[in-house]
């Protein structure tokens, strides 16, 4: 195994206690695979099969896909074969992979926080359309995703994307997945600082880069200098997250060890200081204890989550400072946490007198053709540019306020509007059975629906609960959508009801990040059948409404509220 620890680390090794059982940790000397997954990568760096698809597979078709690479390294050029219909849930955990694959693809395209220009969300567009039988969504880590892709068409939409400074590269796989910044960096009138040179940094160094083409499994980096802390950095592997330090000023606090799925843990925060030139020395450091003693042994605890949870975020500070950057951070307390929308969803001021407007697509999806609409609706109106969002939202960056009621009539029209209903604005879905191997149920029609139907139930809502309700809608465990931060969470899963087996949810209820971060609370033995879940969350709604004190929020209430409030057993009625 070649070295390829960090270049700044000293000789030196802070003493690391050895595990009763190897965990295929590679500064402790576990150098060989100890699953399929670590083998495959050993034998060929993922980052080759670039190559391949170009000139043999695009050129030879489908069948000519080496499995090896179909189902592992092509996620590294962010590929995924897409399910194939006619597979229901019942089938996700039983069939094999190979026996779900689709002859199609799924596309994810890296953002990685930066700001597209009418142009680049045009040729965007036009992909989908052209390319992805007119699909597109706008996903929670601020990527474009495509469905339907052909492998004899990837060359062509690689050339297209790279012509605008987009690319796949690296955007699934065990790699620096794409990063999330925030949709309001540089522009925001109340940021504390503009965090876009670290990122663009980091991006520089590391994509591509055998250095971090083989870590344990995925990487998720999120970094922020607004107030809102606006990109869920409790949520990620990494985080940067803005802070003002009483003598030197804004930069960073560091956060580590974050993630959902079937263990979600929050991030661990290190109280420290670090200058905007000093984030990606930061960053590498973070990565490389990951890819050196992040375990690889069972995929399930692969994540860097676990290292942080066994070692205390003490230890991990010590062993970054000594072993990677080579001295020590400032000290400095973690910056407040805050409540309310991260979503910048509407109207507002920006630090140079223009305006900047969130804009939301139900449940983040879109199409081809509704992002050529959006370019389109961009050049007439003289818009800078736009960020996709973790909420899967899109920010306008750089409007004229003469031309501002002009635009939003025009958002509307199209079907973005900065006026969302508050259901709209605070629902999340991810793809579902639709396209994706891993799901049990369907969740973006159905999310669209719900969506629907509690705006007709609730049409007054936002008078009395201004921030709304969020509800996140997850097709099976992976928490993808980040089931478990939301005020309604929705796990996808089979569930008996009437002696048969339908799609249905396991519910979480008062998730949050920010001030009042937390895990959803789930009530044992608690599901809701897919067609009964309108009924469940319009009793669920109510009752929070007839039993709140005063301003309480959705979280608090669901701490102290009876269950049988919440599982929807007893419906109270709602005194105006």
């Amino acid at each position: 195994m070649p070295d390829l620890r960090f270049s700044a680390a000293p000789a030196s090794r802070t003493d690391i206690p050895r595990p009763r059982r190897g965990e295929g940790q590679w500064a402790l000397g576990y150098t060989e695979p100890l699953n399929k997954n670590e083998q495959t990568k050993k034998d060929d760096d993922p980052l080759h099969v670039q190559d391949r698809i170009v000139h043999v597979y695009a050129k030879r078709g489908f069948a000519s896909i080496d499995p090896a690479d179909l189902r592992g390294r092509f996620r590294w050029l962010g590929l995924y074969t897409q399910r194939a219909p006619g597979f229901d849930g019942g089938k996700t955990a039983r069939l094999e992979e190979e026996e779900l694959d689709d002859e199609y693809f799924m596309m994810r395209v890296r953002s990685d926080g930066a700001l597209l220009p009418p142009a680049t969300v045009r040729t965007l567009g036009t992909i989908g359309r052209q390319f992805a039988s007119d699909t597109a969504d706008v996903t929670d880590r601020e990527n474009i995703q495509y469905h339907w892709i052909r492998i004899e068409d990837v060359p062509e939409i690689w050339q297209r994307l790279a012509a605008v400074g987009l690319s796949t590269l690296e955007a699934c796989g065990d790699s620096p997945r794409p990063f999330l910044g925030s949709p309001v960096a540089g522009v925001a009138a109340d940021e504390i600082i503009d965090g876009t040179p670290a990122l663009e940094e980091i991006k520089r160094r590391v994509l591509g880069n055998p250095a971090y083409s083989n870590l344990p499994r995925k990487f998720k980096t999120a970094l922020t200098g607004h107030p809102s802390h606006d990109v869920s950095p409790e949520t990620n592997d990494v985080a940067f997250v803005g802070t003002v330090h009483p003598d030197l000023g804004p930069g960073f606090d560091l956060w580590v060890g974050g993630g959902l799925s079937t263990n979600p843990m929050l991030a661990q925060k290190l109280g420290v200081w670090i200058p905007l030139d000093e984030v990606p020395d930061a960053w590498e450091g973070v990565a490389a204890i990951f890819r050196d003693y992040g375990y690889r042994r069972l995929r399930s605890r692969a994540r860097l989550k676990f290292l942080v949870a066994d070692w205390g975020a003490d230890k991990f500070l010590e062993v970054l400072e000594n072993e990677y950057l080579g001295r020590p951070l400032l000290r400095n307390p973690s910056p407040p946490s805050p409540t309310g929308h991260r979503d910048h969803i509407g109207v507002h001021e920006q630090h140079d007198g223009k305006l900047y407007v969130g804009v939301a697509p139900t449940v983040g999806r879109v199409s081809g053709t509704l992002l050529e609409a959006l370019a389109d609706t961009m050049e007439e109106f003289g818009v800078a540019g736009a960020r996709l969002t973790p909420y899967q939202k899109v920010v306008l960056v750089g409007v004229e306020r003469e031309t501002l009621d002009g635009l939003l009539d025009r958002l509307d029209a199209i079907g973005l509007s900065a006026r969302p209903s508050g259901w709209r604005r605070n629902t999340m879905a991810c793809t579902g059975i639709e396209f994706c191997k891993l799901a049990i149920v369907d969740t973006k029609d159905r999310a669209r629906d719900l969506v629907g139907e509690l705006e007709r139930r609730f049409p007054d809502l936002a008078e009395v609960l201004p921030g709304g309700i969020t509800v996140n809608v997850n097709g099976c465990p992976n928490a993808c959508a980040r089931t478990q931060v939301a005020d309604i969470g929705l796990k996808g899963q089979l569930v008996m009801h009437e002696g048969q087996q339908v799609e249905g949810f396991q519910v979480h209820l008062g998730g949050a990040t920010g001030l009042q971060a937390n895990f959803g609370r789930k009530l044992r033995a608690h599901k809701v059948t897919s067609a009964g879940l309108d009924d469940y969350i319009t009793t669920v709604v109510r009752n929070f409404l007839a039993d709140r004190e005063g301003d309480e929020p959705f979280v608090a209430w669901v701490q102290r509220a009876d269950e049988e409030l919440l599982r929807g057993e007893r419906a109270l009625e709602v005194v105006s």
